[in-house]
């Protein structure tokens, strides 16, 4: 496949691509695309050129989870057009692009929302400019449309074929069906087959552009330390840095302090030598006690309830359990960087950012008046900081008192300082067991720091809710038909800035969730699976997984002596079981062996993708569960080398069997799901191996009775 026909092009906003005359637009099909010549838009999606290619364009940032490949086959399958001629581009940043499944319809890329935010329009958009090409055709042949078929980039008439290149222009001209029938039958169809990445060969070769790849005339390059939470500089050295070669300027600020020179080396060394000092919060280096005092003690509000449970448990005595979830740190191999521009009364600003619209409506606001155009970068962080560009507004001031173009980047240490975690969060899980050991009531009072609804709230500008919002407690409620359920939540005050993660929360509740069910499994004398499946009634698609899962992994029951656990979650419009094979090895560590997973997603785009990030989600996960937890001053992360994380080396990797569930249900989230379900699952294994039952992540096996 050449990489001449599959450009990723990068790019997009709002000031980027050509002044289009209002001829070129097509008359009857409204478009936001800019089109350079030889092109001819069809809606807010969909390109096709003089020379064949057909463009689509993404809404979606590329955080390595294939997007700009699983949204354009998409529109390939529907239109009709051969893979090795579709090409990407960021969709422009109007407001004809919101993520439907977003709060506030936020252009945002977050919580496995992307296929199943815009599969529905883009296949639409798809069919009506497949409709309009076979028009086209069929009038030139002078026959019923009925007649004609597209494929392979081609309508077809029997024998007779006219690209979709010869045909763009004229079809684009015509009236635009008001409905498109889509596609049926699986003849010639691209989804759900494993097509190639269109982001692959620029990743490869390292042509893809992310931000700290931006290079501009005159550009200055900029490091910078940053205050705590709520802390204030309160004294450097300044005679030191004069006596770094390159340095054009010192900013000093209230709560941070920066230096711009030729080098981004020689900034990061007088930065160092001025030695910046701040004031902060005294905060302990465990934040656990917090947690257990707010769980203790807090003011709980019900999230979720169904049945009565108070009535259900009055004059028993219920099981319990506390679990807990440590704050985790996103350790991406991006620093926080953004680069800034002002030429005249326009700024423009170079970043990785999930929430394009909001970052440059925060960005205009640090302005002073000038035009903003934001071109969003590929993010280089998978985990989520990318939602919160914190670097835009240092940057802008750099460029405004330098009067050059600055690309500000924090070092790794900086950006781990400065990281927004996972909020964290801990649980007292209580249940009663019914007749056969069915449970009968079930509740959760979980006490979280929040996290996403944090990130939501800083983009608007706003300081972080002091109550978790529902974004933060999705998930918690159990897959399982338990009659009588209920969710309490007790905001707890951290002195961090706690923000988006990916998987997060159904990532912890499903820890607290699929633990404690296999507890509540031992003590009613019921195998793990069965006591499982005897509650998912409701939920086939999950119990599906959960038999493909032990089918393929030859479950042996999770007993005493095995070294197997079993653990399953329903988030994001999809379905996965995972059995985990574990033990404790002699150096006191967890190690995976195993592990074999069933996925139902839907109806699946594209299964290489689906493989790729379940996998992924899973190694992620390993390593998010088995890393020390961060160590916390003055309200920040202490940074740590990464040589020192004991994250997942290759040799850590365990066998990995993914088996895919074949389901016509609309597509669901992926990116998110196979973080969800890794921790329970060894803990599950772990227990069953040894009878130490695991409730604290990160693990710690030393630390466990």
């Amino acid at each position: 496949m050449k990489l001449d026909r599959r450009t990723v092009l990068i790019g997009g906003g709002v000031g980027v691509g050509l002044v289009v005359a209002f001829s070129l637009w097509p008359r009857h099909l409204g478009s936001d695309l800019p089109v350079k010549t030889g092109e001819q838009a069809f809606g807010n999606y969909i390109k096709i050129g003089r020379d064949g290619r057909v463009t689509v364009a993404v809404p979606q940032v590329e955080t390595g989870q294939g997007i700009w490949t699983a949204l354009p086959q998409i529109v390939a399958d529907e239109l009709g057009a051969a893979w090795e001629t579709v090409a990407v581009e960021p969709a422009p940043l109007t407001g004809e692009y919101a993520n439907s499944l977003a709060e506030n319809k936020l252009r945002i890329t977050a919580e496995s929302t992307s296929v199943r935010a815009f599969e529905r329009p883009l296949r639409e958009t798809a069919a009506i400019a497949r409709a309009m090409l076979i028009g086209a055709a069929a009038d030139r042949w002078n026959i019923n449309p009925r007649e004609c078929e597209a494929a392979d980039g081609f309508v077809i008439n029997g024998v007779r074929t006219f690209s979709f290149a010869e045909l763009a222009e004229e079809a684009a001209d015509r009236t635009p069906p008001r409905r498109a029938p889509l596609r049926t039958g699986s003849k010639g169809r691209l989804i759900g087959q494993p097509l190639q990445r269109l982001d692959g060969p620029a990743k490869c070769d390292g042509s893809l552009r992310f931000a700290g790849d931006v290079r501009l005339p005159d550009m200055l390059f900029a490091s910078a330390r940053l205050a705590p939470p709520g802390g204030r500089l309160t004294g450097f050295s300044r005679d030191p840095v004069k006596s770094i070669p390159g340095v054009r300027h010192l900013a000093v600020r209230s709560n941070s302090l920066a230096v711009a020179a030729e080098t981004w080396w020689a900034a990061e060394r007088a930065i160092h030598v001025a030695d910046a000092r701040f004031s902060g919060p005294r905060t302990a280096p465990d934040v656990r006690p917090i947690f257990d005092e707010a769980l203790a003690t807090g003011e709980a509000h019900q999230w979720f309830s169904r049945g009565d449970y108070n009535a259900t448990v009055s004059g028993s005595r219920p099981l319990a359990s506390t679990y807990y979830v440590a704050p985790s740190l996103h350790l991406g191999l991006e620093p926080l960087t953004s680069t800034a521009r002002f030429t005249a009364a326009h700024l423009e600003i170079w970043a990785p950012t999930q929430a394009p619209e909001a970052v440059r409506a925060r960005a205009e606001k640090d302005a002073g008046g000038a035009r903003v155009s934001l071109y969003p970068m590929p993010a280089g962080e998978p985990a989520g900081r990318a939602l919160d560009a914190d670097a835009i507004p240092l940057a802008v001031q750099l460029a405004r008192a330098t009067g050059r173009p600055v690309q500000l980047s924090l070092s790794q240490s900086a950006s781990q300082l400065h990281d927004h975690p996972s909020g964290g969060t801990i649980a007292k899980m209580m249940a009663l067991p019914g007749a056969g050991g069915i449970t009968a009531a079930w509740k959760m009072r979980v006490a979280t720091a929040g996290g996403f609804g944090a990130s939501l709230a800083a983009l608007g500008g706003d300081e972080a809710p002091t109550e978790p919002g529902r974004p933060d407690l999705d998930g918690s409620a159990p897959p399982y038909a338990i009659p009588n359920v209920a969710i309490d939540s007790v905001s707890v005050p951290v002195a961090y800035e706690a923000g988006y993660m990916r998987g997060s929360p159904q990532r912890e509740f499903t820890f607290f969730t699929e633990s404690f069910v296999d507890e509540l499994a031992h003590a009613a004398g019921m195998e793990p699976l069965a006591f499982r499946m005897s509650m998912l009634g409701s939920n086939p698609r999950l119990a599906r997984c959960f038999e493909i899962a032990a089918q393929t992994a030859r479950w042996d029951g999770g007993g005493a002596g095995s070294t197997m656990g079993i653990a399953g979650c329903s988030a994001y419009g999809s379905h996965i079981a995972l059995v985990a094979t574990a033990s404790i090895g002699e150096d006191q560590k967890v190690k995976v062996h195993r592990l074999v997973a069933a996925v139902d997603c839907g109806q699946i785009v594209n299964s290489g993708l689906v493989a790729q990030q379940i996998a992924g989600a899973l190694i992620w996960a390993l390593g998010q569960s088995t890393l020390a937890e961060p160590e916390w001053i003055a309200g920040m992360p202490r940074a740590r080398g990464y040589g020192s994380l004991g994250l997942p080396r290759l040799s850590d990797t365990p066998d990995f069997t993914i088996q895919l569930v074949p389901s016509t249900a609309p597509p669901g989230g992926i990116s998110g799901l196979g973080t969800t379900v890794l921790a329970p699952a060894v803990a599950n294994a772990i227990y069953a191996g040894t009878g130490k039952r695991m409730r604290s992540l990160p693990f710690d096996p030393m630390a466990t009775a």
